[in-house]
């Protein structure tokens, strides 16, 4: 201890000192020292400034560029190509587009930035965050972790379906353009599940998964999925084992080109038959939905899913950052380009399907023409029903609208018994698709009839690789750095374990029945997990931490006050609409028959199954083990079981805190040199007042007064050292580790320093 320092002056001398450490920590960082006459044997304009420690080993991004194409990459995924618009379409068109940007700004955003903000400011993966906010919720980490982990495994499982068709896609004609032809001796027939259905169906279902009837009947393992599978780990692996070292640089490609293909499939799309009519159907707004709570639920699901919150993956990359980045501005682009490039796959789909309805309303046409020539020759129709400027040879839509409405009416009693369709483009846009069925059969029949179909056919499977690629690099990273964080385990090593691991779990996703599974994982393994965990986010940040508090941390890490509107939104409309979302979630849950869409070879299509007991466990299981590291936390640090997590600082981070306090004491030296009594020196003002909350509440209301037994008064500002500096007068106390006391005993810390 220097000899000159504030704490040395209380130990020997009675004098009152009316300076302490928590004023220079508040006041003196902001100052101009330039002309002042504390910049003693210095460079004048020399400014003494407490930089947070940055420099504590951690990795960085190399740019600002590839961090937000990384958050980009993370968020932009395969939902925003299959979900968002049959959402869309199913949701009133135009119309879904109002609730769902109006549920953008209330969740999307607010949380988003929340999760961006503690990321950066802590610098630690998801479970080092929560230990530190709130380390009675430190589960939320946990189960953060156990979410990404179900994700993964049948989300790579997606990206070796896209791989094979990749691969399949460098022939001409396309495997999927026309129906296999079976031979029996000289005979030569048409497959007749193909037949049945279509030849893109009959791929995916018979050549591509082999699926079995049922769940229960798993088949054996697919060893065209399975090598699939193989490569897409591998890939995985590539670009996450030396962290955002390596996945950095793959953003750069991942990140970018799907947009690339976007844009040329959108080009190529507007010069299609049809495009315009797609893209109307699309947008023609049906404002009578907006009333239906469906559409509201259904919108808030995609928002909140699209940004990737409560995976882990925002907060891991963010704490890469450094500390004075402006995560707001991040938030709010991230937002948008999410929401602009749903925008973007929502118009090149209906352009696409609107060209595939036109083409199948055509054939429709052809084929039912045909029918009423042949009911014309064998007179059960009379020639005086067909208007006289229809040719058969080359029948329109008009005209067969107007040839069928004519003998509907004539033959009312007898119409059915002719079984003709009547074949409107409405009814074939109206078709829903979305998810594998949109990506692994509509889209790619659509692209059957392109010139040039190889082409687009590797350009569109790759973008699908990419975007996949891109989601599945956050979700590693959720995993990897939380553990990299808290256990002294080599990175490649860990990470070359977990691809391993996962490719073995994997397996049962590439039985012939693993697409059933797929399914149950979708739907159960990270929903309404999911939704509890950004809840408890939002929650221990905004009620146990304090909203106050935590916006006086942001303007000190920004630079800037944010908006009062966050305050609200993270004060009570977005617990609200999560409480209303999570209420909503159990609702449909209960009133939704467990099931599945097992493909009937028999029937050549689909039929919903529901699940038997044992799947039926397996369903529930995943809810219950991603949710159980929040109680069994909870319990385990409410009854001192476990450590609070709080002695996890890396040495390098705690010599940083000690390098800053040792500044701290520079400062008060350079005062004791020019023979001033530091208690007459006043505090010197602080340039601006923080945001403390909205009117009529008390500024000076202590932001640390945390209940008892709920959570520790430590936050991620807490500096944490071996040695604690003696105690001072009026006693300050130096953020305790906790390692020492029950946590209903712990003092709430009253001088925080910045990370």
């Amino acid at each position: 201890m220097r000899k000159n320092s504030k704490v040395t002056q209380r130990e020997h001398t009675s004098e009152h000192v009316t300076e302490s450490v928590a004023d220079l920590l508040a006041h003196e960082a902001p100052l101009d020292y330039k002309n002042s006459s504390l910049n003693v044997g210095g460079v004048p304009g020399k400014k003494i400034v407490l930089e947070p420690p940055e420099n504590d080993g951690r990795p960085a991004w190399n740019s600002k560029l590839q961090y937000i194409l990384a958050q980009v990459g993370f968020s932009v995924g395969l939902g925003n190509v299959w979900r968002f618009p049959y959402l869309c379409q199913k949701n009133g068109g135009g119309a879904y587009l109002v609730p769902y940007f109006i549920l953008l700004i209330l969740i999307g955003v607010p949380l988003f930035f929340l999760e961006l903000a503690v990321g950066q400011k802590i610098r630690r993966g998801s479970i080092g965050v929560w230990n530190y906010v709130c380390p009675l919720l430190g589960g939320i980490g946990v189960s953060s972790l156990m979410v990404c982990g179900f994700v993964g495994l049948y989300y790579n499982v997606i990206i070796g379906w896209s791989i094979f068709y990749f691969f399949q896609s460098f022939q001409y004609p396309l495997p999927w353009a026309e129906c296999p032809i079976r031979r029996n001796g000289s005979l030569a027939i048409v497959e007749p599940e193909c037949e049945k259905s279509s030849a893109t169906t009959y791929f995916w279902y018979r050549q591509t998964l082999n699926t079995t009837s049922t769940i229960a009947d798993s088949g054996g393992l697919n060893v065209k999925m399975t090598l699939s599978l193989l490569v897409a780990w591998i890939i995985v692996c590539l670009a996450v084992i030396r962290g955002i070292a390596s996945s950095g640089k793959v953003m750069y490609f991942s990140s970018l080109f799907p947009y690339v293909v976007l844009f040329c499939f959108l080009v190529r799309g507007l010069l299609l038959k049809g495009a315009v009519d797609g893209i109307a159907h699309m947008f023609t707004p049906k404002l009578e939905k907006m009333l239906e709570p469906q559409v509201w639920r259904e919108a808030a699901t995609q928002v909140f899913f699209a940004l990737g919150l409560g995976f882990g993956g925002v907060i891991a990359f963010s704490s890469y950052n450094k500390i004075d980045n402006n995560c707001h501005f991040d938030a709010v682009l991230v937002s948008f380009i999410n929401f602009f490039t749903s925008i973007l796959a929502t118009l090149v789909v209906f352009a696409v399907l609107g060209f595939k309805a036109n083409l199948m309303n055509e054939k429709c046409v052809m084929e039912n023409g045909e029918k009423i020539l042949g009911y014309l020759n064998s007179n059960v129709l009379s020639h005086d029903l067909i208007p006289p400027h229809v040719n058969f040879s080359q029948l329109s839509t008009v005209d067969y609208a107007e040839i069928y409405a004519v003998i509907k009416t004539v033959k009312e009693g007898s119409f059915a018994e002719l079984s003709l369709d009547p074949c409107v483009l409405e009814d074939e846009l109206n078709k829903s698709v979305q998810g594998t069925g949109l990506a692994f059969i509509a889209f790619t029949e659509a692209m059957t009839h392109f010139p040039a179909s190889p082409f687009w056919s590797v350009m569109f499977f790759f973008m699908l690789i990419n975007l996949g690629l891109g989601s599945m690099i956050g979700t590693m990273t959720g995993i990897t750095t939380p553990v990299l964080d808290t256990y002294k385990v080599q990175k490649e090593l860990f990470t070359v374990c977990c691809c391993i691991i996962a490719f073995f779990c994997g397996l049962l996703f590439v039985q012939r029945s693993g697409n059933y599974f797929v399914t149950m994982f979708d739907d159960y393994s990270a929903g309404l997990p999911l939704t509890i965990v950004v809840i408890l986010e939002n929650v221990s940040v905004a009620w146990i931490y304090g909203t106050k508090r935590f916006m006086q941390d942001l303007e000190d890490m920004l630079g800037f006050r944010p908006h009062a509107f966050y305050f609200y939104m993270w004060k009570y409309v977005s617990p609200c609409c999560l409480i209303v979302l999570i209420t909503a979630t159990v609702i449909e849950m209960a009133i939704s028959p467990p099931g599945y869409n097992a493909w009937v070879e028999e029937l050549a299509q689909e039929r919903f199954q529901s699940y038997p007991p044992w799947a039926l466990a397996m369903c529930f299981s995943l809810i219950v083990v991603a949710m159980l590291p929040l109680p069994v936390v909870f319990i385990a640090r409410y009854f001192n079981l476990m450590s609070d997590g709080s002695n996890k600082l890396s040495v390098s981070y705690r010599k940083n805190m000690m390098k800053d306090i040792s500044n701290l004491e520079e400062v008060d030296e350079a005062r004791s040199i020019l023979g001033k009594n530091p208690g007459e020196t006043p505090s010197p003002k602080p340039p601006s007042q923080a945001y403390l909350g909205p009117p009529g509440t008390n500024p000076l209301e202590n932001p640390n007064s945390l209940s008892p037994n709920s959570c520790y008064g430590t936050s991620y500002q807490n500096a944490i050292s071996p040695q604690p500096p003696p105690p001072l007068s009026p006693p300050l106390p130096l953020s305790p580790t906790h390692d020492h006391c029950p946590s209903s005993s712990c003092p709430s810390p009253s001088l925080t320093l910045d990370p």
